[in-house]
């Protein structure tokens, strides 16, 4: 039944063109003084330091891009990352409750928005299924940098709608200031009765021959009870819904269990969490480069909110102490407990390599593994073995070009072992070369790039289906940008990439009880092919700066999960298809300083305002009657007001989503919302190294859903929460 299948900037800078160029913003923050986050202006003087366009400013370059510094991103500071990035222009998050969220870029998730580690993938199976958390923990972040739009050119097909790359600094790649560097922070929240702790410190601890020696030791803890919501757990659609269903039935035991349901009010059961993790890296730091390790262990256990059931395939009539047993059965709980050790390697030299002026190396290695209880029992483990290593080459290029070129390899042994074991055991492997160039000539600048990449998937022979698949991809890209005046900038760019299905794309056949479905994949799909085009224009000058930027996708064979109305096993059947499919939106930010007030109790106070706001919209080519693409997010806005002075920083804003009503013929709208949130900072000493938080978010307390969510119309997001935090640096 449909109620069951339910239950189932951007600092975008000055000079901006949103374009397939993508390069790695690298370089990790110190911990500065904690401050608020910038004003987009100064944003715009962040230094690119990689890539082919090393040691050039952001705004610049020809580059669609949200460089997070430390303050910024302590500020948005949540679980996840896709909930921690939630807030950003063009940006939006999967949501599976606080344990589990991705990010969601234009609309586009799953395996084409990759979640890298300093330029290496997660090594994880986040990209499997919405349930599966992220192995990358933002409360160690020092950066994170956003790449919207095709990233593909320098990070594969997989991140074909974008980039999250997030520098935590475990590898040093500087010495510290004053030979020793870190910090501590304690946070507790009232939503969900939590408390995180983190540290983190950094020290030069002598010299061996010419290098210096610099060791780096970091550990977080994070604990949180069930979150509190505003009203029933169930959306007042669904419940509607199911209230008429009831009408038209006889059975007053189904009655009485839809009433204990629906009882479920003022707490999101099943959303407690409990993450633990650190790492200990060791870098060898000289005047031409680094080299350096660490070794990582994070281990998260989260309950999977919502209320999935347990179905059993047997048609035969029970006796009561047999349909007894199966209630209680189905009543049992999902929770993840995910447990993964990495280990990564990075280093830098530069010199005199012919062609080249620099040659970086990155190299990761992971045992991940996410075990799936029904109750106390185990229901279905996935494993995740991988690495992924690339190499880049920085070219010496001339007086009016830059350049870099690079070889990308990834491996995945990815099984998964139970009786809702979706997905067959899949190893798969993926070469990547690619070229990107950059020209300046007086006002304009130009861009072109390419990547040839080679998939390849071998499923274990032992699994029905299909043996397995190979790949070959090539992607192109170009980009023109003029410089109008010194204030402002137009840009455009042109694409075609092509993207390989993924394992989950091909081989999925069976139950998955996180997500309550039955998810079918299609061994016979192909390559994905986008042509796009992306346009910019910025505007920078006084008090003033502005940046509004258009793209427009076109897919050849857009693939997809959808909902077919159909059941297997009990389950609603989530099937992966492929269709054409138009994309295309907008982002827009902007951002006034109303002028610096002088008071004689906190000294000079600047003011600011800003406001921004993001469209998608995903249409099927070709299709006639319903043409929406299932979970795509509603128009977004964000209004704030900003007080910044020595003593203090304040700020309060208003955060909307627009109801969204273009939904597929099994999906549910979701309502509008408007959140009230405010941030208060106060560095009290003379030290301002110390500080103290009060952040309110949602302070209205008003019922919002999350369209991009599975879950949206089971859970809402958190209710009234205010968090109080203490920062120290050294």
């Amino acid at each position: 039944m449909y109620n069951e299948r339910v239950k189932s900037v951007f600092r975008i800078n000055r000079k901006t063109l949103l374009t397939t160029t993508a390069i790695a913003l690298a370089g990790v923050c110190s911990n500065a003084t904690l401050a608020a986050a910038p004003p987009l202006d100064e944003q715009l003087e962040e230094i690119v330091v990689s890539g082919a366009f090393e040691g050039r400013k952001l705004g610049e370059t020809i580059l669609g891009a949200t460089v997070m510094r430390k303050e910024e991103i302590l500020r948005q500071l949540d679980g996840s990352i896709g909930e921690t990035l939630r807030r950003q222009p063009g940006m939006s998050s999967t949501f599976f409750g606080p344990g589990a969220s991705r990010p969601i870029i234009r609309g586009l998730g799953g395996d084409r928005i990759r979640v890298l580690d300093a330029g290496i993938g997660s090594i994880d199976a986040s990209s499997t299924s919405p349930d599966h958390a992220v192995a990358v923990e933002p409360a160690l972040a020092e950066r994170i940098e956003i790449l919207r739009g095709t990233a593909m050119l320098m990070y594969g097909s997989s991140a074909a709608g974008g980039v999250v790359n997030v520098f935590d600094g475990r590898i040093p790649s500087t010495l510290p200031e004053g030979d020793v560097d870190g910090g501590v922070r304690y946070g507790h929240s009232t939503v969900d009765d939590g408390d995180e702790v983190t540290g983190a410190i950094t020290a030069n601890v002598g010299t061996i021959g010419g290098a210096s020696v610099v060791l780096h030791g970091d550990a977080m803890y994070r604990k949180t009870d069930d979150y509190k919501i505003p009203g029933f757990a169930e959306s007042e659609t669904l419940r509607a819904m199911e209230e008429a269903e009831d009408d038209h039935d006889d059975h007053e035991e189904e009655d009485h269990d839809h009433e204990e349901h629906e009882e479920v009010f003022g707490v999101a059961e099943n959303s407690a969490t409990k993450s633990t993790g650190g790492s200990a890296g060791l870098s060898f730091v000289f005047d031409n480069g680094f080299f350096g390790f660490n070794v990582r262990k994070s281990d998260s256990q989260y309950g999977v909110p919502g209320g999935h059931e347990h179905h059993h395939d047997e048609e035969e009539e029970e006796s009561d102490e047999d349909r007894e047993d199966h209630d209680e059965h189905e009543e049992e709980t999902v929770t993840i407990d995910l447990d993964q050790v990495r280990y990564d390697l990075h280093g830098e030299v530069s010199g005199d390599f012919g062609w080249f002026k620099k040659a970086k190396i990155r190299f990761g290695y992971a045992d991940y593994e996410h075990t799936e209880l029904e109750g106390d029992e185990i229901g279905t483990v996935f494993s995740n073995e991988g690495w992924e290593g690339r190499l880049d080459m920085i070219e010496k290029g001339g007086e009016s070009w830059n350049g870099a070129s690079g070889i990308q390899i990834k491996h995945r042994d990815f099984s998964a072992v139970g009786d809702e074991a979706f997905v067959p055991g899949t190893v798969s492997t993926q070469y990547g070369l690619y070229s990107v160039k950059d020209f300046s000539f007086g006002a304009w600048q130009f861009e072109a790039g390419a990547r040839y990449e080679y998939t390849k998937y071998a499923v274990d022979p032992a699994a029905a289906g299909p043996s397995g698949r190979s790949f070959n991809g090539v992607s192109l890209s170009a980009g023109a940008g003029y410089d109008i005046s010194d204030a402002a900038f137009i840009g455009i760019s042109v694409f075609r990439t092509e993207r390989a299905p993924s394992t989950e794309e091909l081989f999925s056949n069976g139950p998955h009880l996180a997500t309550g479905a039955y998810e079918l994949g299609d061994a016979n799909l192909g390559l994905e092919t986008a042509l796009g085009l992306e346009a910019t224009y910025s505007y920078a000058t006084g008090p003033l700066s502005f940046v509004l930027n258009g793209f427009y996708t076109s897919y050849d064979d857009f693939i997809y999960e959808l909902a077919t109305g159909d059941e297997l096993d009990e389950l609603p059947v989530f099937a992966f298809t492929a269709n054409d499919v138009a994309l295309y939106g907008f982002e827009a930010k902007a951002e006034l300083h109303a002028g610096t007030y002088s008071t004689k109790t906190f000294g000079d106070i600047d003011l600011h305002f800003d406001a921004q706001a993001d469209f998608v919209r995903a249409e099927l080519k070709g299709v006639a009657g319903n043409d929406n693409l299932p979970r795509i997010p509603p128009m977004s806005a964000l209004v704030g007001i900003e007080a910044r002075a020595e003593l203090f920083d304040l700020r309060t804003e208003l955060e909307y989503a627009a109801k969204q009503t273009r939904v597929t013929a099994n999906e549910l709208p979701t309502d509008s919302y408007m959140l009230w949130n405010a941030y208060l900072t106060v560095r009290p000493f003379d030290n301002k190294d110390l500080s103290f938080e009060v952040r309110g978010s949602n302070l209205g307390n008003v019922d919002a859903r999350q369209h991009t969510s599975f879950l949206k119309d089971l859970v809402p997001l958190p209710g009234r929460n205010v968090k109080v935090s203490f920062r120290a640096a050294f």
